[in-house]
């Protein structure tokens, strides 16, 4: 919480060269199914969280942008791609898994369900496995090292190399 008892939230991109800070309440969060958002996205759909009367500051970089339509443009990172904003004439939403804590921004309606992907409903039935449940099959992931920002603000980023 901040001084004056607003919420605060941060995030960013997954390479850190981009991050974000809001104050204040965020608004309705939706799940985006049109065309444009899946393409956006790279994915099946796009999950946003409006900020429109919060205060939203990029504390590190700028996003690059993308004008998607006549009255839209989305912010997305230069150097990583991360997808981070929708900005239309109603206001700016942010994607909601690039905040630092997405669990508790659960979305409550769908949005462009003409293009929702046929399949999309079954997914959450599919078989599922933690990330290192298939380590015999992908014995790399024994050794793997994330290059990603971690899910909260950095004085530095990328950390200083270590001269050990």
């Amino acid at each position: 919480m901040s001084l004056d008892n607003r919420p605060v939230y941060s995030g960013g991109c997954q390479c850190g060269a981009v991050r974000f800070r809001v104050e204040g309440a965020l608004g309705d969060a939706s799940i985006c199914h049109c065309r444009m958002c899946q393409k956006a996205s790279g994915n099946f759909y796009l999950p946003l969280v409006s900020v429109r009367g919060a205060k939203l500051a990029w504390t590190r970089g700028e996003p690059g942008v993308f004008r998607s339509s006549s009255a839209a443009t989305r912010g997305f990172c230069r150097d990583c791609g991360t997808p981070l904003y929708y900005d239309a004439p109603d206001g700016m939403a942010l994607a909601i898994a690039a905040f630092d804590d997405p669990s508790g921004i659960a979305p409550t309606i769908q949005w462009g369900i003409e293009a929702k992907l046929p399949y999309v409903d079954q997914v959450p039935a599919l078989p599922g496995e933690d990330t290192m449940g298939d380590i015999e099959s992908a014995p790399y992931l024994a050794d793997l090292v994330s290059y990603q920002h971690p899910d909260h603000d950095t004085d530095q980023w990328p950390p200083a190399e270590s001269t050990s």
